[in-house]
């Protein structure tokens, strides 16, 4: 098919927002940007690292790239609205496989009411996918990793240790429970929750990525404070309890350490200010580290790239 017989079938007859004034197809794309400044954020997913095809269908990874990125611009209380999509893959790989992706890419943005509006396909020795996303803060100011003071409150919305829970089954060779596992084979970051959170007040935000304790970890040190998080408050479902008995595992572990799922974790003057849809969590002190309980947590704090 090549390269841009590729590009012509994955973005022929797509519909794209009224944010897009330009999109596929020139050698750049034009996206409205309402009050002058654009939030932006890039990831990248590869093949072997952050997907397998064994265990995710190309549609599931399509929507993967798009979420994990989306959420990002959600943190900092935006709308997302553009994507821009750079696919790296061998040149044996199927034309179905790659339309796949874009199938799934395209769905997870049309989900958030985004653009899917330019990229680059190139060869490579591996699947690679490189996203950045574009989003507006619709007049607002952006929440960053650095407002959170002593005497907040720490909140969180969607879901925690379910992502963790599906790569432990898939890593055990078992396929089921179905819930579980799609939750590591796709997130479902609550985009909405991260402009409601900054117009609420919300004094701080992150995107749950790497796990709870260690993002909380950047707020408290792009904030200069310490956060402890109390079990009680943690929201362990039933489903994660009856698999991590299975697998002989820890489920409270998996919520405040696993990461992928992509919810968000914000902190707010406090618990009235905290909107339908999150959760209180626990709350923000004197110091630079994170607590569980009021010690210090035994378990590790979440993924980190290069250890």
């Amino acid at each position: 098919m090549g390269e841009f017989g590729l590009i012509g079938r994955v973005t022929a007859g797509r519909k794209q927002p009224p944010t897009t004034l330009i999109g596929p197809g020139d050698d750049a794309a034009l996206v409205a940007a309402a009050d002058a400044r654009v939030v932006a954020s890039t990831d990248v997913l590869v093949e072997g690292v952050h997907f397998r095809l064994d265990w995710s269908t190309p549609e599931h990874v399509g929507r993967k790239a798009i979420a994990v990125n989306m959420a990002d611009i959600a943190a900092m209380g935006a709308v997302p609205t553009a994507l821009l999509v750079g696919l790296a893959c061998p040149k044996t790989t199927r034309a179905e496989v790659a339309e796949a992706l874009a199938a799934g890419m395209w769905e997870e943005a049309t989900r958030a009411g985004a653009g899917l509006v330019g990229g680059d396909v190139v060869t490579a020795s591996e699947i690679v996918i490189s996203v950045t996303a574009l989003g507006d803060l619709q007049g607002r100011e952006p929440v960053t990793r650095g407002g959170a003071m002593p005497g907040d409150v720490v909140a969180v919305a969607g879901r925690l240790g379910w992502s963790a829970a599906g790569l432990a089954v898939l890593g055990r060779g078992f396929r089921s429970p179905v819930q579980v596992v799609g939750a590591y084979r796709v997130p479902e970051p609550p985009y909405e929750a991260g402009p409601q959170a900054a117009l609420a007040g919300a004094t701080a935000m992150i995107d749950i990525s790497d796990g709870l304790l260690a993002d909380l970890g950047h707020i408290c040190e792009e904030s200069t404070v310490a956060i402890d998080v109390r079990t009680d408050l943690l929201e362990v479902p039933q489903r994660l309890v009856d698999v991590s008995t299975a697998l002989g595992a820890d489920p409270v572990h998996w919520v405040l350490t696993g990461g992928e799922d992509h919810a968000l974790a914000a902190t707010f003057p406090d618990a009235a200010a905290i909107p339908a849809g999150w959760r209180a969590i626990g709350s923000v002190t004197r110091g630079t580290l994170v607590t569980v309980d009021g010690g210090k947590y035994e378990g590790g704090a979440g993924w980190q790239h290069f250890r």
